[in-house]
Formats: structure tokens, sequence, C-alpha cells
């Protein structure tokens, strides 16, 4: 993704993380006015704070609203949800942060300077968040781009325009070149300028869009390149709306984007550290839920008759088959007619102990077997089952190049789309899975595990 779409949300960060140190230190002084904020803790009883105690305990908060997707343009559902959020985050930093102490007995904050930083910092940074959202709206805080196109392309531009805080960018103009119908703002369509530079550098233009249908014989190419040579920047349809959106618009994809596109990381040096992360996770959160795993396995057992796994052939990378692992959240008998079904929103097969496994994600556990045997990745696209995949590649192009890279438990889909039961839901998800596969690096392997909290933590997708 662009800085230049994500700079704004890097201010909030450092804003943020400004705040909360001001917070604590604010609040400390209050407390014990008499302490030094910069000496280190002298023992049990000290009400001493030392910086590296503040720098932990706002690391955490920040890390925490990250991983709540508070630092993503799709922020909240709403006010009351972006407050649930933020809240959200200083419990589970405040967890996280009496694990550290307990487990390492190490850079302690007193209680009183705790509770009282948190309970200064939620209202205050509610606050900033709610001006910050409203601040991000305005017009001239977005980048001004020039689409040439009127068509199906630029309307879609348009569409995404309209997209309130999360759309990072104000089309100027549309030129009209292409013999089709105009499909966006006439007030907005403009002909080509006798100097497309100069008219890009006086209406503060920063960025022209190619969008054309059809660009044989149609492109401006003297004066495009002239604008290039003097700095203009200029990006095709798929590349922006990528950009702007986290996702590939299949409805405009052609092998070309396979072919010449950056991107699409396979070298040996990230196949090896994608499987060196994979089974550090995997590894790692296997010791830690084995406790939860084997009191959901008892739960299962006590519930209902039949196996406590459920194990299931599905498609692997380059269409090799394998069987996923899961714990048995339906019926023992759930496709007695025989034909695979999705599910769907409260289905009648999901037993209670499996309602909520699903909600919590906790029927996925068992997958980081597969994940340790190769089998899956930790994160990629979630595996289907062969008889859904030869449907669905039938009925949307390039289905099938999802395949190229391993499964995963989790993904950027799962983050961004709910669960999937129909044809066009699959569709919608293979844009995003596309974009992972294209855009793929171990920093966003880690931003898409830290991100899957909020999944879990606000049921998003389960049925």
């Amino acid at each position: 993704m662009s800085n230049r779409f994500s700079l704004p949300l890097a201010v909030l960060a450092i804003f943020e993380a400004g705040l909360l140190l001001a917070a604590f230190a604010v609040m400390h002084a209050w407390a014990y006015p008499a302490e030094s904020l910069i000496a280190a803790p002298s023992g049990e009883g000290s009400a001493a704070l030392g910086v590296a105690g503040i720098v932990v305990v706002c690391g955490l908060i920040l890390l925490m609203m990250f991983s709540l997707g508070l630092y993503s343009w799709h922020l909240a559902h709403g006010y009351l949800d972006l407050l649930l959020r933020i809240v959200a985050a200083f419990v589970l930093a405040f967890v996280g942060y009496s694990a550290i102490v307990y487990v390492f007995d190490v850079i302690r904050v007193l209680p009183e300077t705790l509770g009282l930083a948190m309970v200064a910092a939620v209202p205050a940074v509610f606050t900033g968040r709610v001006a910050f959202l409203r601040i991000a709206n305005m017009a001239h805080l977005k980048r001004r781009v020039l689409v040439i196109g009127s068509g199906t392309n630029a309307a879609r531009l348009q569409e995404l325009e309209n997209g309130g805080h999360a759309s990072r960018f104000v089309v100027f103009a549309f030129i009209k070149l292409e013999p089709v119908d105009i499909e966006v703002d006439r007030q907005r369509v403009i002909s080509l300028p006798n100097d497309l530079t100069n008219f890009c550098y006086e209406h503060g233009i920063e960025e022209i869009v190619m969008a054309l249908e059809d660009r044989r014989g149609n492109l401006p190419l003297d004066a495009l390149i002239r604008s290039r040579l003097n700095g203009m920047k200029l990006s095709d349809y798929q590349t922006f709306s990528e950009r702007a959106t986290g996702r590939v618009d299949i409805d405009a994809l052609s092998p070309n984007w396979f072919l010449y596109s950056e991107g699409f990381r396979a070298s040996r040096l990230h196949r090896t550290a994608k499987r060196g992360f994979d089974l550090a996770a995997s590894l790692g959160l296997l010791a830690f839920a084995l406790p939860l795993m084997l009191l959901t396995a008892l739960a299962i057992r006590l519930e209902s008759p039949g196996p406590v796994f459920y194990r299931q052939e599905r498609g692997g990378q380059n269409g090799r088959p394998f069987v996923l692992i899961k714990f048995r959240s339906m019926r023992n008998d759930a496709e007695a007619a025989g034909a695979p079904q999705w599910a769907q929103v409260g289905d009648p097969r999901v037993t209670r102990v499996g309602s909520f496994i699903r909600k919590t994600r906790i029927d996925e556990l068992p997958q980081l077997i597969n994940v340790v045997k190769g089998e899956m990745s930790f994160v990629g696209p979630r595996p289907e089952r062969p008889y859904f995949e030869e449907q669905l590649a039938a009925q949307i192009p390039f289905y099938r190049e999802r395949n190229s890279v391993k499964p995963g438990i989790t993904g950027w889909a799962q983050l961004n789309y709910p669960y999937g039961a129909s044809v066009e839901d699959a569709k919608q998800k293979l844009q995003y899975d596309l974009f992972y596969i294209k855009h793929f690096t171990i920093l966003f392997d880690l931003a898409i595990v830290l991100q899957t909290m909020r999944v879990i933590l606000w049921s998003e997708g389960a049925r």
C-alpha cells in the first residue's frame, strides 16, 4: 500500500503514542508529586516509575489498538463501536502487562498510576479519534487525481471516491477520450487540455489515473510522456484501485496483470522466511493453547456423539489435496444427505459447543498441525473443498490462481470480508486473496496475525 494513503494513520499513531505517554507522566506526577519519573523503581513499595515501564505499557496499548483494527481506514461501525474497541484495547493491554510482570517480575508500574492513566487516556483517545475522522474527511487533505476515462472503470473510481473517510482521494475531473457512454458525473467531464502538464500543476493534481476501457489508439502518449518526465505520477486503473481498496478488481483484471505487475514475492528467501514464521507461530500457539484444546475436546465429546476432530479433504497449494483437521462443530450426521453444503447463518447442524467455538475460532486450532506438517501456512487464502473449487473455478475467472500459495488459517480476505457462502462471496474474497499473494511480506503476515484478534473478539464472519 502506498505511503500516501497510510500517512495520516501513521501521524495518528504518533499522536496517540504521545498522548498516552503524556497521560502516564501527568497521572504519575499528580499521584506521586515527590517521586522522579525518570528514576528506576527502587523497591516493592516505591512509587517511582521508570521510563521503560511507561514505554512498555503504552506500546502494548498501541499494539492492541492495531490488533483491533483501529489503524485501518475502516476504523469502526459507529462511535459506540469505536469506543468499545478502544476500551477493549486498554483492557487487553492491561492483561498483557500483568502477564509480563507476573512472568518476568520486571518494569513494574504501580496500580495507582496505571489505573489513573488508563482512565484519563480512554476519553482523550476517543475524543482525538472523533476529531481525526472529521478532519480526515476534508477534501483538501485527500489526494487530488485526474482520471482519463469516463466509462465503467472511471465510474468505479467515482464510487470509491464517495467512500467517506475511508476514501483517500478526490477526482478533480474525468477526461473523455472513448466513444462510450458517460457513466460518471457529467459536470466533471472535460476534454483533453492542450497542455496536460500545466493543467495538472495549476489545479494541484498529484496523480493521473488511466481508466480507459480500451487503450488502443486512445492514449495521448505525447502529453502523458511530457507529464511523466516533469514528475507527475501516472497509474493505471488496477494499480490505483489496489492501493485505494486493498483488493484486486476482478471485473477489470486481465492476464497482463499477472505478467507485468510488480510483487508476487516467491523467491527461495521469502519461502524460507515464511516457513520459519509458520513454524514459530504454530508451535508457540500450540503450546499456549493446549489446555484450551483439551477442554474443547472434552466439551465436544460430552455434548454429542461422534469424533472430536472433523477431517475433510481440501485443496492445497497447486491443487494438491490434503486432509484438514478441525474441531467438530456440527452434528456427526451434518452431511447425511451426501452433497456438500456451505454453512449458513443460524445453521441448524451446528451444536451449542460448535456455535461457541466457531464464533471464537477455537475450532480452527487443530489446523496448526496442518501448518507444522507443511500442508498449510499460518497466513494465506482459506482452503476450499474440491467439490466447491470446481464449481467456483468454472464461474469466477482466475479462481485457481489463489492456489499458487499454501492455504492459511487466517488471511487478508478473512480480515476484510465476512464468511462466504455463495459464488459472489467467493468472488469478493478472491479479490483480497490475489492482493495478498501479490503483496506478501513477513511484515504483512505479522500484521494479519495481529489483526485476527479483532475477528475473534468481534465474531466477524462466524457462522
